[in-house]
């Protein structure tokens, strides 16, 4: 039988001033008798029971109530804060490391936390950390001496040591890609005569004094593109191929160049590509991350002036340019690159079509990207 709301009331204030007096066995009468005699349109007092059955030391009693707290209310921030601390006192790492996440997670969604789960938060992402750097020991002790690749790169991983990119072109999407956000030098039989070409492409850049625009320009029929470096000579470019035609009046300066890009596997998509430029990143420059169009092409960086303090971030990896090194890479993983150095940092930049994507493939998608392109101007990479 119920009890009379006022008596119900009544004993709730009774069990709560005997919790705070830490008088753990009234308190748990108490609310184990409100847990069955409240009226039904009273919340069962799961929370404060939990908090008695602390209090006397009965962990089942406590695990049960908390339980029954969260089946009710899956995201309530106490119980998962207690319950959390519960598994951390019971040793379960990985129970504990799960309730403390959501609870972390719901503290973020809330517009304001109380003071006084303050401290369990903090105790939570304490507990977090160390459980982590447990779990690393364990892991590193069971599987040490692992060789660098792909298994290597999977436990950092999973370690949160690495973080996990993938493709997200902003324009298109090809299925059933690898997803790879660099490609090694050894992998394209042309690269080494390209490489050997570095010197002779150095001279003729450094005979032109005119000729670089701003890498990002605005255009009056679009809206302005969210980038800092927006007409900015910080990040310009110098283009040889632009939208799939020559650019006469640079290219004319630049014969080995253009001849060593004839030789080259890029895609000829009207409209579009080829398209072959030298990018100039000036010192204090940073390229913002950002993703590519596309995930049908690589984007290939001959370094030709490489200083030193100058990178190149694709998804979780990072690469320094050297001189005369091909570098190529998926631009649909977020990318960034910066000029933290004391001189101009310039590379020869063009694309290649992914060497996974088959030859009537390449003809179906060129058919496909001409045709998007003639619906109006096309997209173009905007950093």
């Amino acid at each position: 039988m119920a009890l009379p709301r006022a008596d119900a009331d009544q004993l709730a204030r009774q069990g709560l001033d005997a919790l705070r007096n830490r008088d753990g066995a009234r308190a748990r009468a108490i609310f184990d008798r409100l847990a069955v005699e409240a009226p039904a349109d009273v919340p069962r007092p799961w929370l404060p029971l939990a908090q008695a059955c602390r209090l006397i030391g009965d962990a089942p009693a406590e695990t049960e109530a908390l339980q029954a707290l969260l089946r009710e209310q899956p995201r309530n921030l106490a119980g998962l804060l207690l319950m959390g601390d519960r598994k951390r006192l019971d040793s379960d790492d990985r129970a504990a490391t799960v309730f403390y996440t959501a609870a972390l997670n719901q503290a973020a969604a809330m517009r304001e936390v109380p003071a006084s789960l303050h401290p369990l938060l903090r105790q939570a992402e304490a507990f977090k950390q160390e459980s982590a750097a447990r779990f690393a020991g364990h892991v590193e002790a069971a599987v040490g001496g692992l060789h660098a690749g792909r298994v290597a790169q999977s436990v950092d991983l999973l370690l949160g040591r690495r973080e996990l990119h993938l493709q997200q072109p902003s324009m298109f999407y090809f299925e059933g890609l690898p997803q790879r956000p660099f490609y090694r030098r050894d992998e394209f039989d042309w690269v080494a005569e390209l490489e050997a070409a570095t010197p002779a492409i150095r001279a003729e850049l450094e005979a032109v004094t005119e000729g670089f625009r701003p890498y990002v320009e605005g255009d009056p029929n679009r809206p302005l593109p969210n980038n800092p470096l927006l007409d900015d000579p910080a990040w310009s470019a110098l283009h040889l191929w632009r939208g799939g035609e020559i650019v006469a009046e640079n290219a004319d300066r630049f014969p080995v160049t253009m001849a060593a890009l004839a030789k080259l596997p890029i895609p000829r998509i009207a409209g579009r590509s080829p398209m072959a430029l030298f990018s100039r990143l000036t010192p204090g420059a940073h390229i913002q991350p950002h993703h590519g169009l596309l995930n049908t092409r690589l984007i290939c960086h001959l370094p030709i002036i490489a200083p030193p303090g100058c990178a190149l971030r694709v998804g979780a990896d990072t690469h320094e340019w050297r001189e005369g090194e091909l570098v190529t890479f998926d631009d649909s993983f977020e990318h960034e690159a910066w000029n933290r150095g004391t001189s101009t940092r310039t590379v020869l930049l063009f694309e290649i079509w992914k060497p996974e994507i088959a030859p009537d493939e390449r003809a179906d998608l060129t058919r496909l990207f001409e045709a998007i392109d003639a619906y109006g101007p096309p997209m173009v990479d905007q950093g």
